[in-house]
């Protein structure tokens, strides 16, 4: 049995859900997502609570009924709160800003400035020079435009400059000793 599978998904005030077929989709005050669910699973929506249900007792069967129910938790999750991840940026000029609505421009001790171009679904803002929020509905397109922007420059370990996520521990190193 799963543990939370078996848990129904609660839809809070505001946020609406429709079942056709194997797709749901979600609909709240930031926005509308869907999510297309496996034959393996039943999805049922009974007033303010979704649930799932596996369709036999198949190994796949029991992966994706929790698999699903995590799914669908995360659109009510996306479309009443949203995602948000932080970025810091350390080291000695290194810095981060907006240039319009939809390019971040990175300097990172390369030879050239970084223009990262925004996905459309996705908001990037920089209230620092030193901190870049990234927000959306969609965890997934959350996670790889922040994985994205890391990537330019990540942490090293002697010194931790970079791009770190706020939360994120630098395994530092000791340097060289004569």
């Amino acid at each position: 049995m799963s543990r939370i599978g078996k848990k129904p998904v609660e839809l809070v005030a505001g946020v609406s859900a429709s079942v056709s077929g194997q797709t749901i989709e979600v609909k709240g005050p930031k926005g509308t997502r869907s999510f297309t669910a496996t034959d393996d699973v039943t999805i049922t929506v009974e007033e303010n609570n979704v649930t799932i249900a596996p369709r036999g007792n198949s190994k796949r069967a029991r992966q994706q009924w929790g698999m699903s129910r995590t799914q669908i938790a995360n659109l009510v999750t996306g479309v009443t709160k949203g995602f948000t991840k932080e970025l810091e940026i350390n080291g000695v000029g290194y810095r981060a800003q907006m240039q319009g609505s939809n390019v971040l421009k990175l300097s990172l001790g390369l030879s050239h400035e970084v223009n990262f171009e925004v996905p459309a679904d996705v908001t990037v803002t920089a209230p620092k020079q030193t901190v870049i929020i990234v927000e959306g509905i969609d965890e997934q397109k959350v996670g790889q435009v922040a994985a994205d922007i890391r990537e330019w420059r990540k942490p090293e370990p002697y010194k931790g400059k970079g791009i770190k996520y706020k939360d994120e521990y630098i395994f530092r190193k000791e340097g060289k000793k004569k």
